[in-house]
């Protein structure tokens, strides 16, 4: 016997008393309410539905069922029983739409069906801007199989969509329902329902426990279709949420529902510091290989006040620890690009904290394009280490959103999107009509990596002012500004403006617009507005927005728009009304408003610091510890390495097993410095060879500059990426080590130890069989020998004293070609 809770079709209350079990139920339902929000499940003949209302009217029914084991728990299901709750919690978020404590407040009901002898359940959430579903899976399951969802709105309701893709960058657009074309379609899907009734469809709270999912239209409804076909379930298993956003335009644009149905974070998560980054390799997609490169944007990040700058591919391990020193002066952190093939596996995954233990803030990781379980467990491991080692995480080529902004508040945002990279691809991809539907929908969901403001775009069809504005319609817990410092300097008004930009917001909401024609939104920083909008139309339009209803009051407002001849400004000072803003073609506008008779202009670029001293950047590992003088009051490690602070001015730094002949680390000192982001500055630690035969390429780098992209280690130089020469070749022959350069490079090693003798030999690559080029061993700062290279001609060997020498530099300088690929082949260091 069990007590159950029910009414009849129309919502009548039924004899609610005790029932058997085996009782034949009439035809039941199970409401769930919160405020004008309805969910209401009915058991009926076929299959169990959910009806989604909105102030009385249906928006959404919804088919329920799933297969488990090989049957489909949907049909003939009958509910026996239901469980309400109330879900109040609070969190805090560091980035997003809105940061600092969050709280929802949901109405939870778990109806228990029961499917031939099988109980499962349905977990039903109503909250005040939505609706979401979960199904909990019988104790006994084994295996999950095909979901049995199935979505169904009003015919004549518009949607908007983006053919599925496991990366999410095809573009989205409008079409009438009854005009899409059958077949999938991806996250998040919006639907107008009824005029200014709307319907934003995702998913939630997914690990590596399950997969991914999208919908399949039939040409009438929507049927959620998992990854993965079928997938090992642990014993009571719950599948991710199927949620449903609820509501105006404004009130989508504003939910955090995605976030709210996630885990809460562990006690003491750690938490990315959230902000704005230059990055180059958009407008120069080599750039990542040169440190000078990195430095010009970091100091561009100083001068507008940023927090971050990125180095994309190609970044060199002899140069970031330099980087990350010269950033740390000016309060701004670095972040280093990976392939997640190259993080794939606890050996690759260790690379983390090494990463770390340079100073290094955060990693951007590329190319996952998959929804399966298995690159879910993939997320899982590396979510897991990085928040472990405190790295900030940025997902490329990913999923989108789906919660972990609070479950993880490290991962601070992912593309998903067609971005601004699709320019770099494809030339004249993204129209004004694809960035105006995406605060509608892909941005709904959490930070969306876009990489905005890219003015120097080829055959660009948005005006300055739209692509200004996407730096505030857009939302990403790091937003990468994607030109060229140059370019933003070009454009007074812009640099200006994205200096004043804030590295967070408070608020969101959205003023005006539609996903078919405009999105004027404004993001609050403390008692600062800032409002963007971006304009889809083909010609001239005027659109318009009251600041004084922003501050409660009369208002300052400093307003950025297009002119006749590039981005213009304009002043209102008490302003209390309406203002009318002319967008030009695919144009746009910003502004900031403050209340009056506050500063609007608040940026400030940030000084260098002085980093820790240190007693030399190269030392030997002559005993079992090394002492470092310095002002220092923190220090990082690489694993395997302790450190004790000696007095107040030195650290002793030693390794906690023996360390192999030629290891060489880098010990970062660390001192306090902007924003609580600590100036830091690096020691080299080499431990001395000791006899034997040691290959050269294979050692690391104390050093290493290269004109054509990084130095590639057994490969030629080929061009400006990693690992994109071709095999070391010369007059036909084919060398397996060695070392691919360009005309012009320096890599330096050191050499300390009982070592007598480097041999080897160099040449001009084939890649480049006409070119010349000069080379040069240099023996602790002094040339030991000197070489004309030309293409078609044999290597040159050599043999050369290096006793008593500490450092090695291999360098080649330009002869007559423009470019030349030469090869340090087959290195040997012996005694």
């Amino acid at each position: 016997m069990m007590r159950i809770l029910i009414q009849d079709r129309n919502s009548n209350p039924i004899d609610n008393g005790v029932l058997p079990v085996t009782h034949a139920l009439p035809e039941i339902a199970v409401d769930v309410i919160h405020g004008d929000r309805r969910a209401i499940l009915t058991s009926n003949a076929e299959r169990p539905t959910l009806v989604w209302e909105l102030a009385g009217e249906r928006i959404a029914t919804v088919a329920l069922g799933v297969d488990v084991d090989g049957a489909d728990l949907g049909i003939g299901a009958r509910i026996v029983s239901s469980v309400e709750n109330s879900v109040r919690e609070e969190w805090t978020a560091a980035f997003g739409k809105s940061t600092g404590v969050q709280s929802a407040v949901h109405a939870e009901t778990t109806v228990v069906l029961r499917t031939g002898e099988r109980e499962w359940a349905v977990v039903i959430r109503v909250a005040a801007d939505g609706f979401a579903f979960r199904y909990r899976l019988p104790d006994d399951a084994r295996v999950l199989g095909d979901e049995h969802t199935l979505v169904g709105v009003a015919p004549e309701s518009r949607s908007w969509v983006l053919e599925y893709q496991t990366w999410y960058e095809t573009p989205r657009f409008g079409s009438d329902l009854a005009d899409l074309v059958a077949g999938d379609y991806g996250f998040p899907l919006l639907l107008e329902v009824a005029p200014e009734r709307f319907l934003l469809l995702s998913e939630s709270d997914i690990d590596g426990r399950t997969s991914g999912a999208h919908v399949a239209f039939d040409g009438e409804a929507f049927r959620i279709v998992a990854a993965d076909p079928l997938i090992a379930v642990a014993s009571g298993h719950l599948t991710p949420w199927r949620v449903g956003i609820a509501g105006t335009t404004a009130e989508i644009i504003a939910s955090t529902l995605v976030d709210e149905l996630a885990p809460a974070a562990v006690a003491d998560a750690f938490v990315a510091r959230p902000g704005r980054a230059a990055w180059s390799w958009w407008s120069s997609q080599y750039s990542g290989a040169y440190l000078e490169v990195q430095k010009r944007f970091t100091d561009f990040a100083a001068e507008q006040g940023w927090e971050h700058v990125l180095v994309d591919c190609g970044w060199d391990a002899a140069w970031v620890p330099e980087l990350v020193s010269y950033a740390s002066a000016h309060g701004i952190q670095v972040h280093l690009w990976s392939s997640w093939s190259d993080l794939d596996g606890e050996e690759s995954l260790r690379k983390l904290e090494l990463w770390r233990s340079w100073g290094v803030a955060g990693i951007k990781v590329d190319f996952m394009e998959s929804e399966a379980q298995e690159r879910y467990r993939w997320y899982d491991a590396i979510i897991a280490e990085s928040a472990r080692v405190g790295l900030a995480v940025n997902f490329h080529g990913s999923v989108i959103p789906r919660g972990w902004a609070r479950t993880h508040p490290h991962v601070v945002s992912y593309e998903g999107i067609r971005g601004a990279e699709y320019y770099v691809f494809y030339g004249n991809p993204l129209s004004a009509a694809h960035n105006v539907i995406q605060p509608f929908t892909r941005n709904v969901v959490g930070s969306m990596d876009y990489t905005p403001v890219t003015f120097s775009a080829p055959e660009r069809e948005t005006s300055d002012a739209h692509e200004l504005a996407l730096g505030i319609v857009y939302e990403s817990g790091i937003t990468h500004f994607a030109d060229d410092p140059d370019q933003y300097r070009a454009r007074p008004l812009a640099a200006r403006f994205l200096a004043e930009l804030a590295p967070t917001w408070h608020e969101v909401r959205l003023l005006d617009g539609h996903p078919d024609t405009h999105a004027t939104l404004a993001r609050r920083h403390e008692d600062r507005w800032f409002v963007g909008c971006i304009g889809a139309a083909q010609s001239e339009t005027v659109v318009s927005f009251d600041p004084s209803i922003l501050v409660d009051g009369p208002a300052d407002v400093w307003i950025v728009r297009d002119g006749d001849a590039g981005l213009i400004d304009e002043r209102r000072t008490d302003a209390a009304g309406v203002i009318d803003v002319s967008l030009s073609a695919r144009g746009g506008f910003v502004a900031i408003v403050v209340p009056a008779g506050s500063a609007v202009h608040r940026a400030e670029s940030r000084v260098a610091l002085t980093p820790p001293t240190q007693d030399g950047g190269l030392r030997v590992l002559t005993g079992d510890r090394v002492v470092i003088e310095t002002d220092a009051d923190g220090i990082r490690l690489p694993l395997g390495w302790t450190a004790v602070r000696e007095g107040d001015h030195a650290w002793s730094v030693a390794p906690t097993a023996p360390v192999a002949p030629g290891t060489l680390v880098v010990v970062t000192l660390e001192k306090p410095g902007h924003d609580r982001v600590p100036v830091t500055s690096h020691v080299r630690i080499v431990a001395p060879f000791e006899g034997g035969s040691h290959d050269v390429s294979a050692l690391a780098f104390v050093s290493a500059r290269n004109a054509i992209g990084p130095v590639e280690r057994g490969l030629a130089n080929g061009g400006g990426d990693p690992r994109d020469g071709a095999a070391l070749t010369v007059c036909g022959e084919v060398f397996a080590e060695g070392l691919g350069v360009a005309q012009e490079s320096s890599i330096v090693f050191a050499i300390p130890g009982t070592l007598r003798r480097l041999a080897g030999s160099v040449a001009v690559d084939d890649e480049t069989p006409s070119a010349d080029a000069h080379a040069e061993i240099v023996l602790d700062g002094e040339v030991a020998a000197r070489f004309a290279l030309e293409g078609g001609s044999a290597p040159t060997p050599f043999e050369i004293d290096v006793t008593g020498i500490t450092t090695l530099e291999l360098r080649t300088s330009p002869g007559a070609a423009e470019e030349t690929h030469v090869d340090w082949l087959t290195l040997r260091l012996a005694d």
